[in-house]
């Protein structure tokens, strides 16, 4: 997915932006050529779907943590392997906020799940996020 927000200073980097969906990794639940709204965050909850940078590559995933704290991101397509993100680093570029497959709108919520803050040693400085 290409995402000029984040290559441009100013408010807009603070406002949701739409991506498109590439390829079949999030089939069924996000089909390829779907459109998805992103809010800008770097924290997540347990179930999100995840627009997130893990060693300076992006991905479109949903975040898992498990009982014991460990933490992946998962394709919804199981032909794709999991990432687990033990000792990498990574950076929550957004949440997944609504989904639009041919003008069929899903909103999603995770109001009602406990919010996970990222380890700032495991952030990216902030111009790091920008420049990439």
């Amino acid at each position: 997915m290409a995402d000029p927000t984040l290559d441009s200073p100013g408010c807009a980097l603070h406002e949701p932006y739409a991506l498109q969906v590439l390829g079949d990794q999030m089939e069924p639940e996000f089909p390829a050529g779907c459109i998805v709204i992103i809010e800008p965050t770097d924290t997540c909850r347990n179930g999100s779907y995840i627009f997130v940078e893990v060693e300076g590559v992006r991905w479109f995933r949903k975040y898992v943590k498990d009982a014991g704290g460990a933490e992946s991101l998962r394709a919804e397509n199981p032909v794709y392997p999991e990432i687990d993100l033990k000792g990498l680093e990574w950076t929550v570029l957004g949440v997944i906020i609504q989904r639009n497959i041919r003008r069929k709108i899903k909103h999603y919520d995770y109001s009602h799940e406990s919010e996970t803050a990222l380890d700032p040693s495991r952030r990216a400085p902030a111009s790091d996020r920008l420049s990439q």
